[in-house]
């Protein structure tokens, strides 16, 4: 059986030890002609081997490709100089160490192909390396950049550092314009989607692959990846329990796995988030409490292309930078007009429950209460003793602390509330739909389990219990949907206090199903 290449991003290491290897190589084979190409995916999703496979190739390593689609489709009578520059390493804390990680960069090519700079600046060593290696190898020159947004994204949180090193970049790049003469290939690769007046200024024919059905796949293992090249590890998991747990990146093509959870998940034999625990969104979780967030709107989200396409340090979005990190994902278009919009929700179940972990886990200062509040959820629905939900509610809201209403108006805020419910019954394994829309309305939270839903609705109010939320479910008559599917639909009412920041009213009626 082959090893699992779990973070390794060398392409030679990959076919010289025996490691399974998804063939990307019929992709690497569009960009034999050359031409200027930005992609953007989440982090760990096999964008820095894609790059290396890409160099292997333009070098002239046909033996590594032995095997593969383009061992016998590319021409390797041809190598070129190639510039493989990566970002990945390490955390730019200062425009200055940013420097000096550019300064090493150099110091590599230098020695690499025994060549000299005579330029002082960062930006003119730059354009010597380029027409240096053209004269020397009589070859148009390979430019790769791995990671070209990090020194930007290491420093999101403080958007004064995040500029500087944003103009560093913007200067060091722009020497790629300046040589065209000289280049064969510019490939960047990172995380997010800057504008190109926001850091490739002047770079008019650098063309944003990301959202081209063409590259959908070009990282990521697709369904038939997963069930041929792994099959022999694969058949011993449900692959529709798998489908669900790391399935589910869409780039407006077929859908792709994310490869650092298949690979862990065939090497631990577990299912976890093993992608979501190698990051953590706490600058997003702050942008949240900052704009008032209603958190069930991830599920299904309508924006513009403004927000899949373009990041502004100056004004940053939760939504945008959810999509770009990969916490969101692409589920469909539609055209309104003259203007397309897009569709965004949670990828999988992995992203959707462990978002929601990390919300309630920079809420309170006690993971050990929300993990007893989650599991006690889950009980209470199981054993159908919704009652007891509300002792359980007012328990966790009594733990979050007072500084989290501090300069803001939370308390009076109904979508505080219900992203707070929303992410203890999500984080507490059960099926869940927020904002489920109906003939009349929309539901603010829909449970399901075995025969029976539970239709939830939320309502703040100033002082004294109303009444109101419950009264609404039966107005609208919301539970109509579900009469002929479950045995039991439970409508649950919830009331806010402002003054007490907890529940105040926890109404419950049955209405009996046709379901099963």
């Amino acid at each position: 059986m082959k090893l699992l290449p779990i973070g390794i991003q060398s392409f030679e290491k990959i076919r010289t030890d025996d490691y399974y290897y998804v063939d990307k190589t019929h992709i690497v084979k569009k960009f034999e002609n050359g031409g200027y190409f930005v992609l953007s995916r989440p982090r760990r999703f096999g964008k820095s081997l894609f790059l290396d496979t890409l160099r292997q190739a333009f070098l002239g390593n046909k033996e590594l490709f032995k095997g593969l689609y383009l061992y016998d489709n590319w021409d390797w009578d041809k190598q070129y100089p190639v510039i493989h520059i990566s970002f990945g390493k390490g955390i730019h804390r200062t425009p200055e160490e940013l420097k000096l990680s550019i300064e090493e960069l150099f110091l590599d090519i230098q020695r690499d192909y025994k060549i000299t700079f005579s330029y002082p600046t960062l930006k003119g060593k730059f354009q010597e390396a380029i027409r240096t290696l053209y004269e020397k190898y009589k070859e148009k020159v390979v430019v790769l950049v791995d990671e070209y947004d990090k020194p930007i994204l290491d420093r999101i949180d403080e958007p004064e550092i995040a500029r500087e090193n944003r103009e560093i970049l913007k200067d060091f790049y722009s020497v790629l314009k300046d040589t065209d003469i000289y280049l064969k290939l510019v490939f960047l690769t990172g995380v997010s989607r800057f504008s190109k007046v926001s850091i490739f200024s002047g770079l008019n024919q650098l063309q944003d692959i990301t959202l081209n059905p063409e590259y959908a796949t070009i990282c990521g293992y697709t369904q038939r990846d997963l069930e041929t090249v792994f099959e022999e590890r694969i058949k011993d998991f449900d692959k529709e329990e798998v489908k669900l747990w790391y399935n589910g990146y869409n780039w407006l093509g077929e859908s792709v796995y994310n490869p650092f959870d298949i690979l862990l998940l065939l090497s631990e034999k577990r299912f976890r988030s093993f992608w979501f625990e190698t990051g953590t969104p706490t600058f997003l979780i702050k942008l949240f409490q900052k704009n008032s967030y209603y958190l069930p709107e991830l599920e299904n989200l309508e924006v513009g292309e403004e927000i899949v396409s373009n990041l502004d340090i100056d004004n940053i979005y939760p939504e945008n930078l959810l999509f770009q990190a990969g916490y969101l994902t692409i589920k469909g278009q539609i055209r309104k007009g003259t203007k397309l919009k897009y569709l965004l929700t949670y990828p999988n179940i992995e992203v959707k429950i462990s978002f929601n972990d990390a919300f309630l886990d920079y809420l309170t200062p006690s993971p050990v209460t929300k993990e007893r509040t989650e599991s006690r959820i889950y009980d209470l629905i199981e054993g159908n003793d919704i009652e007891k939900l509300k002792e359980v509610l007012y328990s966790f809201f009594a733990s979050i602390p007072v500084d989290w209403y501090r300069k803001n108006d939370l308390e009076s805020y109904e979508g505080f509330y219900a992203s707070v419910v929303y992410a203890l019954f999500n984080g507490s394994g059960l099926e869940v739909k927020a904002e489920d829309i109906t003939n009349k309305g929309r539901i603010d939270l829909t449970v399901f389990i075995e025969e029976r839903a539970y239709i939830i609705e939320f309502k703040v109010v100033d002082e004294k219990v109303e009444g109101k939320a419950l009264q609404q479910i039966k107005e609208k008559r919301y539970f109509e949907k579900y009469v002929n599917q479950y045995k039991e639909i439970y409508l649950a009412g919830i009331e806010f206090s402002k003054a007490e920041r907890n529940v105040v009213s926890f109404e419950v009626e049955v209405i009996r199903g046709k379901g099963f």
